[in-house]
């Protein structure tokens, strides 16, 4: 680009028929370096520059070398061109010039600098050269640079240069001021005085708020004005608007019936329901429990509004001056609007209820006699616990049996104890057989079943019992063996001192304890401790077998439906009904219980109750659903034996807290009548020994009468 001289030459030279000459093309210009072509571009710019030049500065140059305005050129021979050029010195300004003389390395401007991320350089100098890009260390250097510059956090990042610049006290200072809320200038003052430029006397015409002529309705009557006026006045002159009638003072007293207005049958206005009050959490200085964590504010953010809990985050201020706007505000208020708006309001009415119609009613307990109400003997074990207790199926005889070994046969109308039998370890259970054509019960012990015969038999009864325990032939052996072997006496060397038959079972660390028959006397099964506790043995086969190879849960009780095939299997949370028949799972029964400690189930077969170590006691009603009907919970303690009488409408329940609950338990035939349980009795009579109360109950089969066993070493009959 030539100036306005360069172009009268031109044209002069123009005039005279002479061509400029065309300066030789190097072929060093077509390579790809970038560099070599910007600054072979620049030589040959300056060198015509300099050309043109040369003629017009000829005459100063005598004159700017005696003055020394500029720094000295020298004078240099091209590469590009071959002619020479003039090469001025870097201007280096000294520290009180201008800022805006100060050279930049980087002179790129103002572009993002992401783009060269992928570049070893971050721009170019004034000279087109490339600027490297400088070396930064890692996370340790910068920390290691922080530990020995105490002035390290004074600088911060460029991102033009790509390298940390110290930053000045004023800059310093601007950053302190804007962390602390204060105004980044530091010569401002907000308290400074107002300054009173509109008001005042004689400022009232000095500065005018407008240069505008005054408009012309300031004098001029308004039309609008007139027509409005002129309408109220024909309506008064017509009589449509009347003027208020002066009040006139009356001294006599003015009166009006209040009861001659029907009453409206309308109801009143609903009031608005009132918004809450504001609490802690919406305090501006609220406690330091209120105020969220960062885990806390972050998981409020990720969480949907609908879903969160408030809809604001309780923040501390140091005073209330600070507290910003409710950024909610408009928005909240707008809902009320809608609420209030959309949202039906019902007026609810007060119900008047008697507390006492609440009460189901029950029947009186003396109306529903008879039931045990009093002990009537008490038969004494030496101080040991009892756990194991059964009654004879014709309610004449009591087994029981302590943690001594000692099995006891007694009476229960008397107490009097008629035979004794001492093993050598404590007695996990006794049962007594159901059948009535003969007599024998079972006792377990250690890894043994021992079937024992009362004395003072009947000559038959004796005779079928001996029969079923030693019979003459014995029963071919089954084709599978099992584990369980059965040891028996012969019939003529029997006797009542020694057991009859014998069961071994597989080794456990405890003695079985439950012992349970079949309602026909040929099936016991019994449960051990281990997985495979499970047994079921046959007397008339003399075969025994494991009906589960595996089951969920350790086994707690087992019990036979009274007139179907089916096999209540208690874990420690669940009760699991099978059909031994069809060898299947009829259903799972859930009492919300933690530990299952006590199961029995109702003679007609449709009801079953089962207790726990949680003080609860629930009932079943196995034809409508697999939770619990009805749950009760009048124990303190732990539950530890129930039983159901097997002809009377009765039930009990025992617990470590050393009472017995006796209950009414009617059941109906018609499906549709829920069954009736009234509380008729509280037993107490056995001591709490050990934290240990009332260990089992058993019902007498044809009275009204209940045998106890308990930690305290007694075995109590009671009756009604």
């Amino acid at each position: 680009m030539g100036s306005e001289d360069e172009g009268e030459e031109e044209e002069d030279a123009s005039d005279d028929g002479q061509v400029d000459e065309f300066p030789e093309i190097d072929t060093r210009s077509d390579t790809e370096d970038e560099d070599y072509v910007e600054d072979g571009e620049d030589e040959s710019e300056e060198s015509e520059d300099e050309e043109e030049e040369d003629e017009e500065d000829s005459s100063e140059e005598g004159s700017d070398e005696d003055m020394h305005i500029f720094p000295k050129a020298k004078t240099v021979i091209s590469d590009i061109t071959g002619q020479p050029k003039r090469v001025y010195p870097e201007i280096e300004p000294d520290y009180d010039s201008d800022s805006s003389t100060e050279d930049t390395p980087n002179r790129v401007g103002d572009v993002p600098m992401h783009w060269y991320d992928d570049l070893p350089h971050v721009g170019y100098d004034i000279n087109g050269k490339k600027v490297l890009r400088p070396a930064r260390g890692d996370e340790l250097d910068n920390f290691l640079k922080t530990v020995e510059d105490p002035e390290a956090w004074t600088s911060a990042f460029d991102k033009n240069l790509q390298m940390d610049k110290p930053l000045s006290p004023e800059e310093l200072d601007i950053i302190r001021r804007l962390q602390q809320g204060e105004n980044p200038d530091a010569n401002y003052d907000p308290y400074e005085p107002t300054v009173e430029w509109f008001t005042g006397k004689g400022k009232e015409e000095i500065m005018p708020l407008s240069a505008a002529p005054e408009p012309k309705r300031r004098w001029v009557p308004s039309k609008w004005e007139k027509q409005k006026v002129m309408k109220i006045v024909r309506a008064i002159r017509q009589g449509r608007i009347l003027p208020n009638k002066p009040k006139t003072a009356s001294t006599q007293p003015q009166y009006y019936a209040i009861w001659n207005d029907e009453p409206s049958n309308a109801p009143a206005p609903l009031p608005a329901p009132k918004p809450r009050l504001p609490g802690n959490a919406e305090s501006y200085n609220p406690p330091e429990e209120y105020v969220p964590t960062q885990e806390e504010r972050e998981k409020w953010e990720t969480t949907d509004p609908e879903d969160r809990e408030r809809d604001f985050l309780p923040q501390k201020y140091s005073a209330l001056r600070l507290v910003p706007a409710y950024d909610q505000f408009i928005k909240e208020r707008f809902s009320r609007q809608l609420d209030l708006y959309l949202a039906p309001r019902v007026q609810r009415v007060k119900l008047q209820i008697d507390p006492e119609s609440l009460i189901p009613k029950l029947p009186s307990p003396s109306s529903l006699k008879p039931f045990p109400v009093y002990r009537s003997l008490q038969v004494p074990h030496e101080g040991r616990r009892v756990r194991a207790v059964s009654v004879s199926p014709d309610g004449g005889w009591v087994i029981t049996g302590d943690e001594g070994g000692v099995v006891r046969l007694w009476e229960v109308i008397v107490g009097k104890e008629v035979k004794r039998w001492t093993f050598k370890s404590k007695v996990g259970a006794v049962e007594w057989c159901p059948r009535m054509d003969v007599s024998f019960f079972a006792v377990a012990i250690e890894d043994h079943i021992h079937f024992l015969i009362p004395p003072n038999l009947p000559a038959p009864i004796l005779t079928a019992t001996q029969h079923v325990l030693s019979p003459a032939n014995l029963p071919p052996a089954p084709a599978v063996p099992s584990p369980v072997k059965w040891v028996s006496v012969p019939a003529a060397q029997s006797s009542s001192d020694a057991p009859v038959l014998t069961l071994n079972l597989p080794s456990s660390p405890e003695p079985p304890k439950q012992l349970v028959w079949h309602r026909k006397g040929d099936y016991l099964a019994s449960v051990s401790e281990g997985q495979a506790g499970v047994w079921m043995h046959q007397v008339s086969r003399r075969h025994s077998q494991a009906p589960f190879k595996k089951i969920k849960g350790a086994v707690q009780l087992v019990l036979f439906h009274p007139s179907k095939p089916y096999f209540f299997v208690a874990t420690q949370r669940y009760v699991r009904m099978y059909n031994l028949a069809e060898q299947k799972l009829l259903k799972t029964l859930t009492p919300g219980i933690r530990w299952i400690s006590s199961m029995d189930v109702h003679p007609s077969g449709d009801h079953l109750i089962v207790g726990g170590y949680d003080r609860k006691l629930c009932w079943f009603d196995l034809e409508l659903s697999d939770k619990p009907y009805k749950i009760l919970r009048y124990h303190s303690r732990a539950l530890r034996s129930v039983h159901f009488h097997p002809t009377y409408p009765l039930f009990a329940s025992s617990s470590d807290d050393g009472s017995i609950q006796v209950f009414h338990a009617r059941v109906y035939n018609d499906l549709m009548t829920n069954p009736l349980i009234v509380p008729l009795k509280i037993l107490r009579g056995h001591e709490v020994k050990d934290g240990l109360g009332v260990f089992a109950v058993r019902w007498v089969p044809r009275q009204p009468w209940l045998v106890s066993t308990g930690a305290d070493g007694q075995a109590s009959v009671w009756c009604s």
